[in-house]
């Protein structure tokens, strides 16, 4: 009996442990599902790693003086032209940073804008200027940053590097083991010779917008409901098959149609629905991820559903929302929920 009961007692423990790893979200809205993040995720202000151990949106942001209002000296009168920046910009104005394609062995590059005062923040290398201003691990490295995630990688555990560039083959403008952003790195819809894009119309190398409104597309967007072609810029529209007005696209089933797009699109360029950081991050919450009226568990600023803790596939799901044609919905499995 004494054995029963010891038994009983380190079942309940053990029970009792496994229930404590998980902790409901504050707030409103809840994630799908068991999509809950672990508490070192949740506990805490949304902007977690961007808090900058307190210092705050100033991290950034600097509201009296631009660069010279956080002690950075500069001889550039634009200094804090846009987004009141406070970091020190002057080591990555008009420089060039080469980008590899592994899947086409081929390089993408991106030329940051020359002055402050040509900074945009609807262009996609103003994006990458001012993120690198904090991230970069080559040129000038900032000193407020430990370079390492606060956060734990799931799974395999340690943290993963903050600064970029610092990976064997990355040297001074070289980031050829880093993500392809910039003008050059647009976003296609599926078709010739591209096979890794969704079933949409728009994108690739012209000013029109990606319509997320072909079968597997839409189906994906059902399938995880967290990607930003839901976002709050579509409108909504009477789903098909319908006639007359207000009606959605020929082959859009989902009930949106876009007056937005979530992508970025270079100010006087050529190419629309370019890839730039906050394609993928939103720099502002690092815990929630909020689309369509709804919030979603997420790590590491993903712009997306993204927890790998409950085995699910929204670490996959949120990749393919750029990559759809590695997705189940492009393969013809219509009905893998996200998680």
């Amino acid at each position: 009996m004494k054995k029963l009961s010891l038994l009983i007692l380190v079942a309940l423990t053990a029970a009792s442990l496994a229930m404590a790893q998980f902790t409901p979200p504050s707030g409103t809205g809840s994630p799908p599902g068991t999509g809950l993040a672990p508490p070192v995720v949740w506990g805490g202000d949304e902007l977690g790693a961007h808090n900058c151990y307190g210092r705050g949106c100033v991290a950034c942001h600097a509201p009296h003086g631009g660069q010279a209002g956080n002690g950075i000296s500069t001889s550039d009168a634009d200094n804090g032209w846009v987004a009141l920046w406070g970091q020190n910009l002057s080591p990555y104005t008009g420089t060039t940073f080469t980008f590899t394609v592994p899947t086409a062995r081929s390089s993408y590059t991106v030329t940051l804008p020359s002055t402050d005062a040509s900074v945009s923040i609807s262009d996609t290398a103003s994006i990458v200027l001012l993120c690198l201003s904090c991230h970069d691990g080559n040129l000038a490295r900032v000193s407020m940053m430990q370079g390492r995630t606060v956060e734990t990688l799931p799974i395999v555990g340690g943290t993963a590097p903050t600064l970029f560039g610092l990976t064997p083959g990355n040297s001074g403008f070289n980031y050829f083991n880093e993500h392809p952003v910039g003008p050059n790195a647009n976003v296609q819809c599926n078709g010739g010779s591209y096979v890794y894009g969704w079933d949409c119309t728009g994108g690739g190398n012209t000013l029109q917008p990606i319509v997320m409104n072909g079968t597997a597309s839409s189906k994906f967007l059902t399938n995880y409901p967290a990607s930003f072609w839901n976002a709050a810029s579509y409108t909504a529209c009477t789903a098909q098959p319908c006639t007359g007005t207000g009606c959605c696209p020929a082959g859009n089933t989902w009930g949106y149609t876009a007056s937005g797009n979530p992508l970025s699109s270079p100010s006087g360029g050529t190419t629309a629905n370019a890839v730039t950081c906050t394609t993928c991050h939103n720099q502002h919450d690092m815990i929630v991820w909020s689309v369509a009226g709804k919030n979603y568990t997420t790590m590491f600023f993903v712009k997306g559903y993204y927890n790998p803790y409950n085995g699910g596939n929204s670490v996959s799901q949120f990749c393919r929302t750029c990559h759809g044609g590695n997705s189940n919905e492009m393969a013809g499995l219509m009905n893998i929920p996200t998680w």
